[in-house]
């Protein structure tokens, strides 16, 4: 069963072999005015989550980046700069480039940070979209540290709007390294229940924490990154630098042995995984199980790409002037 909120791999379409689709994915980046060390490093991103079956924000984001490159709305070669760095803490300018580039110079002093200090902290700003959240954090459970990451565009509440409106789709992700067992890997929208005036009545307490929940956001990642800085805003930059974002990471070792933790994740998230599922689920997962076990199956035996997915890239391809050759895979078709 799918639920349509969520990536799922599709029913029906073509195994691509991951090789081949990073390839798809740097040619088309290819048509545009990135630095080569730059588009190699988004391709890593975005091809990572069309193994793990995340296509909305793998592959499925290339239209919307190619054409705000191309259009001037987003700088292809930003000067990604730190601006504070004290102690464990740091503030990363993107300088209108996509917040992929902000966010690898971030989460690489964050990392830096928590070897040293067992903790770190970094926002980044002036900056275009991050891709996703659990890309980040992932990052640091890779390195045996717990990680957080949050993102948040420009959002001035509407005092004509109902404050339930306020919640958005700014993410929030989580991840918590483990032994044998699948990491922890939460990566999820702030909003998550839809306007309903029936259903707010009906269940007020949810859409309270709800709006707390997206409002914590919205402030680590927004108004503590300085997204709404004038400098930042038109006719003062000519770029579409609305998101920032807010990344940090714990040491798990300062806080008790890693193989005594390793040893009780595993065995909370084994336990987890032996419980019933969800009704019309086949098997119980902890957030990032799935995701978990898909890359793991698809970078054996090649991404399971769906047709509409498919025929989306080779219309992109075709308007720059590159060849998909999904062709070739028709045999695998499924």
């Amino acid at each position: 069963m799918a639920f349509k909120s969520r990536n799922y791999p599709p029913e029906h379409g073509i195994l691509v072999p991951i090789e081949h689709q990073g390839g798809v994915i740097r040619r088309l980046l290819a048509t545009t005015a990135m630095r080569l060390a730059d588009a190699d490093y988004l391709t890593e991103r975005l091809l990572a989550n069309d193994a793990r079956s995340l296509y909305s924000h793998g592959s499925k984001q290339l239209r919307h980046y190619l054409e705000n490159l191309r259009d001037g709305n987003v700088n292809p070669e930003p000067d990604v700069r730190i601006v504070s760095n004290f102690g464990a803490a740091a503030s990363v300018d993107g300088d209108g480039g996509l917040g992929y580039m902000a966010c690898r110079v971030g989460m690489a002093q964050v990392l830096k940070a928590t070897h040293e200090f067992g903790m770190g902290a970094c926002t980044t700003s002036n900056h275009f979209h991050i891709g996703s959240a659990g890309a980040w954090t992932r990052m640091a459970v890779e390195q045996g540290f717990v990680g957080m990451a949050m993102s948040a565009h420009r959002n001035r509440p509407d005092p004509n709007q109902p404050v339930s409106h306020l919640p958005n789709s700014s993410p929030i992700s989580i991840g918590f390294p483990a032994g044998s067992q699948p990491p922890f890997i939460l990566d999820m929208g702030g909003a998550m229940l839809p306007y309903r005036e029936d259903l707010i009545r009906e269940m007020p307490n949810s859409y309270f924490k709800a709006l707390g929940i997206s409002t914590a956001i919205q402030v680590f990642s927004g108004v503590l990154a300085g997204i709404n800085r004038e400098r930042l805003k038109p006719p003062q930059t000519k770029w579409t630098s609305n998101q920032g974002a807010f990344l940090c990471a714990w040491d798990v070792k300062r806080f008790m042995d890693f193989e005594e933790y390793t040893a009780e994740m595993d065995h909370f998230i084994e336990g987890a995984r032996q419980m019933q599922p969800f009704p019309g689920f086949d098997r119980a997962e902890l957030p990032g199980g799935m995701e978990w076990q898909w890359e793991r199956e698809n970078r054996e035996r090649g991404i399971p790409l769906g047709d509409e997915n498919c025929e989306e890239l080779e219309v992109l391809a075709a308007e720059v002037g590159v060849e998909c050759g999904y062709d070739q895979f028709e045999v695998t078709r499924f």
